[in-house]
Order: C-alpha cells, then structure tokens, then sequence
C-alpha cells in the first residue's frame, strides 16, 4: 500500500475537511441507542449532517494489480437474493465501500491453513469442508489489503474463527446449547484470554478443562501465535475488546433462556458490545505497524472506531437474515414487530441505520486524519478497508449465499 503523504487517504470516499465537516463531525450524537433510535423514521439523528457531505463510491483505489472476481450468479455486494426471491425482502443498496483488493489465490491459502489450525485445535470436528466452503481465509485477505503475508493473514483468521467457534460451538450447534452454560463457558474463556493466576493445585484442574475444550485451545493458540507478531499493548486491546464481546454474548443468552424480545434500542445496544471489535483491533499489528497508545485511546478515534464495528454488525445482520430462523433475533426482526410493519420496511429501516452511521464515520474519520500522525491516518484507511472487504465477504460466502448453509 502506498506511503500517505499527510494528506487524507485517496479514493476512501474522505475529502479535506471544511470548518462545517469538523463541526457536524464534532457534534455527532454521543449515545448510540438514542441516536439510532431517531434514525429509524428516516434520515434523521446521527450523522444527518455528515450526510450532506460529498462522498465518493464506490471505493476501489490501491487494486495493486490484482483482479477483483465477479460474484457468483445471484449475489452482489449490494443486494441479498433469498431462496424464495419473490416474496423475501431485499437488502437496498447500502452506503459502504468495496473491496480495495481481490486475490484469490492467498485468500485460498490462509483458508486451506485455517481450516488445518481448526482441524489441529479440534474445532468443527465433523463439519471442516463445510468450514472451509465458508472461505474466512477470503474474508481476512479482503479485510487486510495491506498485508500480502499468509501467515500474518493467518493470524488474524485464527483469532476470529475462535470468536465465532463461540457461536456456532455453544450457541447455535454443539453437544449442549443450553442458554445458562454460556455464562459459566465464557468466564473459562475468559481465563484463558487473560491468563488466569490459581495456586498449582487448583491449576492443573483448570488445564484439565481446558484441554477438553477445543473452544479454550483455540483461543490460547490463536492469542500465542498473535504474541509472535504484535506488541504486549497490541495483545492487551484484543484482550480488551474479547472481554466487551463475552458481555454482549452473555447479554444475548438471557433473552435465549428468558424467552424475551427485546426492544430495538436494547438489541442496538448488545450490538455496540457485540460487534466486530475484536476483528478490527488487528488492523495494525497485521500492517506490521502499532498505532500511538495515546491515539488509540483518544475518545474520538474510539467513537469512530466502534461506529465502524457496529455498522459492519449490522451489515452482518441483513446479509444473515435469510439464513435464520424466523424467530431469530436480528434488527430487521425486532423492529418489525416494535414498529408493526413489514419485513421489507424493516430491512429498509435497518439499512437507514446502518448508513447512518458510515456518514458519521465518513465525516469523523475525516477530521482525525487530517489531524492525526501518518499510523493514525494508516489505521483509519485500515479500517475502511475492513469494512468494505468484509462487506465483499458477505456478499459472496457460503456462509450466507447457499442453500445448504446455516
């Protein structure tokens, strides 16, 4: 990826920001759930004014020569065919970047090592080809255009195929789905993400479980081979945002096992905790570079950093939907039945929220980096980038786009 030169990132869809942009940028709604709760009637609320800013799409700068493939027969990047085309809702077009790089070929390989990685720490024992038909090598090669290296690639495969192992081992497929265990599961991986200290006796029963539990070696493998690469501060912020997740995965057991429905703003809000932090965090320490500790934690970039992870969430909502069950929990679902309309308005409502909040990114991202250091400017073209690769991956995996997926 070309050097930045001081000036905003070409062709993210960014421009030199004008005192009104730093001003609409600056005054962005600060509390998610009452912010997006005045954008479900419409464009209104959070980012309404960044709205108005010129943006510039799609975003395909820094291709490097390498051919992006056409999706398959009946997907796009825009649009979510069902199996039953005529009557399910369809995604509208949504206001978010494209893949910056394509190159099938590493994609292929981190996934064909992912699914080795997976196989070794006894993940998905019994569904390995379905796993790798789901391609999350692809997703991490289009989310990484900066990176060109399989194993720093792997890396960071490693660690969300073990977020992910979370759901599809203990909440959706498994020996025991049971709502209440998830707590209990949670706090061992837990002790495993942030080593937990016990006197020796008591830690070889620890180890015990923890060899049992593919889950917890994932999780201890994909954080060893993450120490290799990033620095203690880069380890501890992945820490950091796995420990935000586990509370958003424990907040979504309690309506499982209550039965309850929650409301909108209340599902935004497990959103904001359950979103793709832990994934986004990576974006440096997989450059080959660390962003300032003191940037990092500027309230600011924190602000635009956790819009970016909750939109991407709910892209994820609207290109699963067709995949679940009816009475699933999903935003579409949820505002559906508060709002007591149909499922199309509602998937238009949750894509004007979705878009919403990329216009405030757009106008914040902005601001901090024409103000911030060259790693600052780096990490928010990274994090675009992420966005839009990921966006690619929805569009066209397994995981979302066959019949025989779940």
């Amino acid at each position: 990826m070309p050097p930045f030169n001081g000036a905003p990132p070409p062709g993210l869809g960014w421009r030199t920001p004008r005192p009104q942009a730093d001003s609409a940028a600056r005054d962005a709604a600060p509390a998610l759930g009452e912010a997006l709760r005045y954008a479900l009637p419409g464009p209104t609320g959070l980012g309404t004014a960044a709205a108005r800013l010129p943006h510039a799409y799609p975003v395909d700068a820094h291709q490097r020569g390498k051919d992006r493939l056409p999706a398959p027969a009946g997907t796009g990047p825009d649009t979510v065919r069902t199996q039953h085309a005529d009557s399910s809702p369809r995604v509208p077009p949504l206001h978010c970047p494209d893949a910056v790089r394509d190159d099938p070929a590493l994609g292929e390989e981190v996934n064909n090592r992912l699914v080795a990685w997976a196989e070794e720490v006894g993940l998905f024992q019994g569904r390995l080809e379905r796993l790798r038909s789901h391609q999350f090598g692809r997703l991490f090669m289009l989310a990484h255009p900066d990176c060109d290296d399989p194993d720093r690639l792997l890396v960071a495969a490693r660690c969300g195929l073990a977020e992910w192992a979370v759901d599809d081992h203990w909440v959706d497929e498994g020996e025991d789905t049971t709502p209440e265990l998830l707590g209990p599961r949670l706090a061992l991986t837990h002790a495993v993400v942030d080593p937990v200290r016990l006197p020796a006796r008591y830690m070889a029963q620890f180890e015990q479980v923890v060899q049992k539990e593919p889950v917890l070696r994932a999780f201890r493998s994909c954080l060893d081979h993450l120490s290799h690469i990033a620095s203690a501060t880069q380890v501890a912020r992945l820490r950091h945002e796995l420990a935000v997740m586990f509370v958003g995965y424990s907040h979504e057991a309690q309506w499982r096992a209550s039965g309850r429905t929650p409301a909108v703003w209340e599902y935004l809000l497990h959103r904001y905790e359950n979103a793709f932090f832990p994934c986004m965090v990576l974006i440096d320490p997989i450059g080959g570079y660390e962003l300032p500790a003191h940037e990092f934690a500027d309230p600011r970039l924190r602000r635009t950093y956790l819009f970016a992870a909750t939109a991407n969430v709910l892209l994820n909502d609207l290109y699963s939907m067709h995949k679940e069950d009816p009475t699933d929990t999903n935003l579409p679902n949820l505002i559906a039945a508060e709002e007591q309309c149909s499922l199309q308005e509602a998937v238009n409502r949750a894509a004007q929220i979705h878009d919403e909040l990329m216009h405030t990114i757009e106008a914040e991202a902005a601001v901090l980096s024409a103000a911030g250091s060259p790693q600052l400017r780096r990490f928010l073209e990274g994090l675009w980038a992420w966005m839009g690769g990921s966006k690619e991956w929805h569009a066209t995996s397994a995981r979302y786009n066959s019949p025989s997926s779940p």
